[in-house]
């Protein structure tokens, strides 16, 4: 992995206005990323997650401090939400080739970059499905090939399980991780889950109680590619309860 980030947050704090001095969500964030790297921040509610992943997308602007992107183009950032917010008019297919069309892309091309992505998720088969007739894993994926489609520099993900069984939950952490070993994009991912960061990531941040800050970075030392037996390992078990004492 190269030094050099590709993401820079120096002293990031927000502050929501209100009636009185206003609500203090995120104090003093500072980190890096490195080109490749997967990051969870890890914390309980409340804490900013999601306020901090809408500022590294652009939606929210910060209080004080700075997020630097390492490039001299504006970077692509794609993004994944707890809700897979699949337009329920559009097949597996049209939802995953919408970005490529706002670009102005042309339809060949979309339509063949949509395939990439549809095997890349695992969704052959269902190109012509509607939202309605897939699982929530299902469209969780097609949520994630329409946010990989446009080859973004940056990979938001805020709790994109959440919402799913926990069966289902976990069957998706390989299906993700699998993802990122194939595409080996940089990758920020918010969770309220101590074995879903730790079975993902390269580094988690924990984050204290609002306003948030960084109480914890651990490098997660766990071989890659990780299976499902990694979870019963006595040092994936040895990282949790390190990251549960700094949570609780």
């Amino acid at each position: 992995m190269t030094t050099k980030p590709i993401l820079s947050v120096r002293n990031l704090s927000i502050t929501y206005p209100d009636a009185s001095e206003g609500l203090h969500a995120l104090d003093n964030i500072s980190f890096e990323v490195r080109p490749r790297e997967f990051v969870c921040f890890l914390g309980p509610s409340g804490s900013g997650k999601t306020t901090f992943l809408r500022v590294l997308a652009g939606i929210l602007k910060p209080t004080s401090g700075s997020v630097s992107f390492m490039h001299h183009h504006q970077p692509r950032i794609g993004m994944v939400f707890q809700q897979s917010n699949l337009m329920p008019w559009r097949t597996v297919m049209e939802n995953i080739m919408l970005p490529l069309e706002l670009e102005g892309a042309g339809n060949i091309k979309a339509q063949n970059k949509a395939r990439e992505m549809i095997s890349l998720v695992g969704l052959k088969g269902f190109e012509d499905s509607l939202p309605r007739d897939l699982s929530g894993g299902m469209a969780q994926r097609v949520a994630i090939a329409r946010a990989l489609i446009h080859d973004p520099d940056l990979l938001l993900l805020d709790e994109p399980f959440a919402s799913l069984d926990a069966l289902t939950r976990e069957r998706m952490w390989t299906e993700l991780s699998n993802i990122w070993q194939a595409k080996q994009k940089t990758v920020i991912m918010v969770t309220h889950s101590i074995n879903e960061s730790l079975f993902l990531a390269d580094r988690v941040l924990v984050l204290t109680k609002r306003p948030g800050k960084i109480k914890l970075d651990v490098a997660v030392d766990l071989p890659r590619p990780r299976t499902d037996d990694i979870r019963y390992t006595s040092h994936f078990g040895k990282l949790a309860k390190k990251l549960r004492s700094a949570i609780e």
